[in-house]
């Protein structure tokens, strides 16, 4: 398994992050680490995550900032 990142609060985060992005790749999403031709999309997915190169999104938190963002801009 891979190291959990900062932004990641548990290891069941990181599964379902991992598997979403894994569902996207499946779909044709481009890989965001080089892959290996016959890599499966869990395994770039699990890298792609524990690399930070996905990030969560989480819609509470991003309406709770953009009043913020507002008011600076």
């Amino acid at each position: 398994m891979y190291k959990l990142p900062k932004d990641v609060e548990n290891k069941y985060r990181f599964v379902t992050l991992a598997a979403q992005r894994a569902e996207q790749l499946q779909m044709g999403a481009r890989a965001r680490v080089e892959t290996a031709e016959h890599r499966k999309p869990t395994v770039v997915a699990q890298e792609e995550v524990a690399t930070g190169l996905v990030v969560l999104w989480d819609p509470e938190r991003a309406e709770a900032e953009k009043p913020a963002e507002e008011a600076q801009g």
